[in-house]
């Protein structure tokens, strides 16, 4: 009874704090506030560099959707509203507020506050291109710990759920778009300005974009986004050049990712785009080349010839493998032995793949490393050239219109030719592929022309192995036979009365 009458009696008008509150649960937040928000949801942390903590003389707001809240007491003017002593720190008043982050799931939640967040954005943008003077370290500290707080999420499995269930391929080769990248673009042109910006300096820098943020930098390459990926690899390009003490972390961190790619799971997004990256590296490595470098080719580059996906990266990776050759003719040898060791058997398009690479690494390749692979090498090619499969063939054959991989063969042909002639002569009688059979006359009378004695000698060799398989062929037909009517002629003498199940004629009727 005492409550239902403490109940009817007016409540007093509460703290501005608590107006404030409620103002912002129903979605009317003052026009002279800004957020700072971070998701607390379980499992999705966003923090890169430690907790973030609330700037100072802001004010904590309960947890709302999943987001803590931080109002200022006062708008923020824009830069050029401001003395040049104090842009520094308008600049990092502006970043904190862009620290909000939103759902994007839902278009029509918080329309007001992401367009806000979206201007103050742009205009870190155009902060971080013009600055003049250096980037203080708290503004070094607050940069990063926005970034983290925006890129470094949780993929949203909600997209794949909903395509699982309208039955749609996820193999399918259109990706995944991300709906909060009209903010996350921006978020990474402000970080990218900043990296790239002459006003900052590295040595202090680096106590910030440290190893766990590049880590999770490098965790974000296996987005479906292709827009994300492009700026991740941007930006990570900048970072290997400007932070030289993170690079050889960098190379090790990338050689994880392509392990764990390559023997446990075969799927990643970002595997070309890291190889981009890495054939930049590779064209600036120093000579004589470092033990860690050709360890890396040998553990990592050729191995990723292996995953069946090798298609959507194989042309960076043959750019990567063409650069060790370039840089070191020595390792064509190794890099040749690799390619054969994965050579694909059912796989035609991948076939016709590793010819292509094959022939960028043999037009590097000089004379001494030719010879050391050149037998194994064109025992495959001799067998790719018989291919049934009309492009593995035709690409076998257009190894001889290069003019350095023609002029090799050439001062090898007396090995070379015993190993390929009879692939040649099976094409001219009887490939289906008209083209084929055109592309082996042309490579026969390249070998005819530069050497007819010995190229006769080799049709006479083939000749006489042809007979001598016939010959073979004919004596295991005989023994086969002879066999027959041995095992036909026991099997008669063992039955009693002539039947061929042994019974007695009498059983039989």
């Amino acid at each position: 009874m005492i409550k239902q009458i403490l109940g009817r009696l007016p409540r007093k008008p509460g703290k501005a704090g608590d107006s404030r509150d409620a103002a912002a649960g129903n979605g009317n937040e003052p026009s002279n506030s800004y957020s700072v928000a971070r998701s607390m949801e379980p499992g999705n942390k966003r923090a890169g560099n430690g907790d973030y903590q609330a700037p100072a003389g802001l004010s904590p707001n309960p947890v709302m959707n999943g987001a803590v809240v931080y109002h200022s007491n006062e708008p923020l003017p824009a830069f050029k509203d401001v003395a040049a002593s104090e842009k520094q720190n308008l600049f990092v008043k502006k970043v904190n507020l862009c620290c909000a982050v939103y759902d994007f799931t839902d278009p029509t939640k918080n329309l007001k506050e992401k367009e806000v967040k979206r201007q103050t954005l742009m205009e870190l943008v155009d902060y971080a291109t013009s600055a003049n003077g250096k980037f203080s370290e708290v503004v070094m500290l607050e940069i990063t710990k926005m970034v983290s707080i925006n890129l470094f999420r949780c993929s949203s499995p909600t997209l794949r759920e909903n395509k699982a269930i309208e039955g749609v391929d996820l193999e399918e080769d259109e990706p995944l778009m991300d709906p909060a990248w009209s903010h996350l673009q921006i978020v990474y042109e402000v970080f990218l300005r900043f990296v790239a910006s002459q006003e900052t300096d590295a040595k202090l820098a680096k106590r910030y974009v440290d190893h766990s943020f590049i880590l999770r930098l490098l965790d974000l390459f296996d987005s479906e986004d292709p827009r994300e990926r492009d700026y991740l690899k941007t930006i990570l390009h900048r970072i290997y050049g400007k932070f030289m003490v993170h690079r050889p972390f960098i190379r090790k961190a990338i050689n994880n990712i392509f392990y764990k790619f390559i023997f446990e799971t075969e799927k990643h997004n970002g595997i070309a785009e890291l190889l981009e990256i890495l054939g930049s590296i590779i064209n600036g490595f120093a000579l004589p080349l470092k033990e860690e470098h050709k360890l890396f080719l040998v553990r990592a580059l050729i191995p990723l010839h292996k995953p069946k996906c090798v298609s959507m990266y194989h042309q960076q990776l043959s750019y990567c493998i063409t650069q060790f050759v370039e840089k070191d003719c020595k390792l064509a040898d190794t890099v040749i032995r690799g390619l054969l060791k994965y050579w694909p058997v059912t796989n035609s398009s991948k076939e016709v793949m590793f010819l292509g690479e094959l022939e960028e690494v043999l037009e590097a390749t000089q004379l001494a490393e030719f010879q050391r692979c050149m037998v194994p090498l064109f025992r495959q090619i001799a067998r790719s050239m018989n291919s049934s499969h009309f492009q593995v063939a035709e690409r076998a054959l257009f190894l001889w219109n290069n003019d350095h991989i023609e002029n090799l063969i050439k001062q090898n042909y007396k090995v070379l030719l015993p190993i390929i002639y009879p692939a040649l002569e099976r094409n001219a009688r009887g490939h289906w592929n008209q083209a084929v059979r055109s592309l082996t006359l042309n490579v026969r009378k390249i070998f005819s022309d530069h050497d007819s004695a010995f190229f006769g000698e080799c049709v006479k060799l083939f000749n006489d192995d042809e007979l001598k398989e016939e010959e073979s062929n004919s004596k295991r037909e005989a023994l086969w036979k002879r066999l027959e009517e041995m095992a036909a002629s026991k099997s008669g003498e063992n039955s009693p009365s002539g039947t061929p199940n042994g019974k007695s004629s009498q059983a039989a009727g």
